[in-house]
């Protein structure tokens, strides 16, 4: 699989959308992507961060990356928006509660459950 630039991805995402998801995993290690998975693979188990806390001033880049990523091994469901609640419902609140994340009715008790900056 030959590396694409952003623009070249771009292009074909919107040419071709089924080639979606090969375009953003084909674009997704940049340095920037890198820096967010190393971030999520850094949250302990019962621990949370939030997207913005993976990306700083670009919370949204965090969740592109995320939505992109197909590895097992990142650990997606540990990230959370700021409020404590959950982009991926249940499949989400599943996991979080199997590793004993604390919760305040639907969303995530924040103040016992989010990682300090690291």
């Amino acid at each position: 699989m030959g590396t694409l630039s952003r623009v070249d991805a771009r292009a074909v995402r919107l040419t071709h959308p089924r080639s979606a998801r090969l375009c953003c995993v084909a674009v997704s290690y940049d340095d920037r992507t890198r820096d967010i998975l190393d971030r999520v693979r850094a949250v302990p188990v019962g621990f949370v961060r939030t997207y913005g806390d993976i990306s700083p001033g670009a919370p949204r880049v965090g969740g592109a990356v995320l939505h992109g990523c197909h590895d097992p091994a990142v650990p997606w469901h540990r990230i959370v928006r700021a409020d404590g609640s959950l982009a991926k419902g249940a499949r989400q609140r599943a996991l979080l509660d199997a590793e004993g994340v604390p919760f305040r009715g639907a969303r995530v008790d924040m103040r016992v459950a989010r990682v300090p900056d690291l």
